[in-house]
């Protein structure tokens, strides 16, 4: 059984520490901290850029010299209103002291210091809705390649509606064969609300050599190495998750799986 799944280490400080080298690939790391008012984490970023989501609370940031002061405003994720995030380059520090309780996500991905480090939300993200019906799924696009905010991550958060799929039809980005399909590692952050509630999250391939199906928790991690990824929310309970990709070329370029590219065709 491939490990996927990956559970929150403990109940505060970092949570997740998820690098290259423990997911076993070679682009994508995501940690997660909860924090208190006034505790205080701080990282050197090395060769990797960083992104910092305020999932929910407060902090201040500074980080490259930069002082960014308090951001952040929605103290629940799934307000669904945009979320306060900060980009840091490579070969820098940040950091964050909690003014309220607080979960900051740090997505990483290998650094070019072509971007300088700033705010980049909630200015320019905005609610998007995608699909249809039962397929229905809203975005906040934070740094997809629309927004020339970053070197190699993309980064985007989805709220899935109680009883909807998401990432759906099942697609699969992981080839390098740009233009038909870029070559994408990613990570899925999940919430459930009510938090007591789970998802399901299967990645498979085409040839079967890969085929996971999990239930996942409040606060759990999928990695997606490879294959399809779509994920679902049974009745009764709304999904959020949070995005990180990243591989040798920020576009973000998909196959549907050809059994069911029909709906994605239908729907268009």
């Amino acid at each position: 059984m491939a490990d996927l799944l990956r559970k929150p280490t403990s109940d505060s400080g970092k949570v997740h520490d998820i690098t290259p080298e423990s997911a076993g690939w070679g682009y994508v790391g995501f940690g997660l901290y909860h924090l208190q008012p006034g505790d205080t984490v701080s990282e050197p970023t090395g060769e990797t850029e960083v992104i910092l989501v305020l999932v929910e609370g407060k902090a201040s940031i500074s980080g490259a010299g930069k002082d960014f002061g308090e951001l952040g405003d929605r103290m629940s994720v799934f307000e669904r209103t945009p979320p306060h995030c900060v980009y840091i380059p490579n070969g820098e520090n940040w950091s964050a002291t909690a003014t309220t309780p607080c979960t900051l996500a740090v997505c990483t991905a290998p650094g070019r210091r072509e971007h300088d480090a700033q705010i980049i939300g909630p200015a320019g993200i905005s609610l998007e809705e995608r699909g249809k019906g039962g397929n229905t799924r809203y975005i906040h696009n934070i740094a997809m390649e629309n927004r020339d905010v970053a070197d190699s991550l993309l980064v985007t958060e989805v709220f899935t509606p109680s009883g909807n799929w998401s990432s759906y039809p099942p697609h699969r980005h992981d080839e390098d064969n740009y233009p038909d399909m870029t070559y994408l590692e990613e990570t899925y952050y999940h919430r459930l609300n009510p938090a007591q509630g789970y998802g399901l999250q299967r990645v498979f391939t085409e040839d079967g050599d890969l085929d996971e199906v999990m239930a996942v928790s409040d606060g759990d991690v999928v990695l997606v190495p490879k294959g399809h990824h779509p994920c679902g929310a049974p009745y009764g309970y709304d999904m959020y998750y949070l995005n990180v990709m990243a591989g040798p070329m920020r576009k973000w370029r998909f196959q549907n799986h050809p059994d069911h590219d029909w709906i994605f065709q239908r729907d268009k």
